[in-house]
């Protein structure tokens, strides 16, 4: 066996940056290709994947960002919309999401959606790369997350 691979804030934010993703598995005894994915990239642009669903937005339109958690199963499982706030969510994991509140609503098919969940990995390289850009936010999550 090699040596451990470099999984650091440095590393995965340099993955973002050049355009690369990060997979989460979904929770399928027959996991199909193209849906099983979900990917959250930075470049000019915010997009994020979650199988067929896309959502596509300037950096320059993310008022702020949150990040949350843990979550119950039932909010971490694939893309949801919230009926109340009419936010989405595009989530594989319960240990958290950065939540992002755009300016000008996104548009996902027929819906204009005022704020965006990104489920990822490392939340703090991704909260941090945002910082970088200069989106202000916090970390609200609860102990033990």
């Amino acid at each position: 066996m090699g040596p451990p691979a470099d999984t650091g804030r440095d590393f995965w934010r340099g993955v973002l940056v050049a355009g690369g993703f990060t997979a989460i598995p979904r929770w399928t005894l027959e996991p199909a290709a193209g849906v099983a994915e979900h990917r959250a990239t930075i470049g000019d642009d915010l997009e994020i994947r979650f199988g067929w669903f896309r959502v596509r937005t300037p950096v320059a339109n993310i008022a702020r960002y949150r990040i949350e958690g843990p979550f119950t199963w039932i909010k971490s499982i694939g893309v949801r919309r919230s009926f109340r706030g009419g936010d989405v969510s595009f989530c594989g994991s319960a240990h958290g999401a950065v939540r992002m509140d755009v300016k000008e609503p996104v548009k996902l098919g027929p819906l204009k959606v005022p704020a965006v969940w990104a489920g990822a990995d490392d939340l703090d390289g991704f909260a941090a790369e945002l910082a970088r850009r200069g989106v202000t936010g916090e970390d609200v999550r609860r102990p033990g997350g």
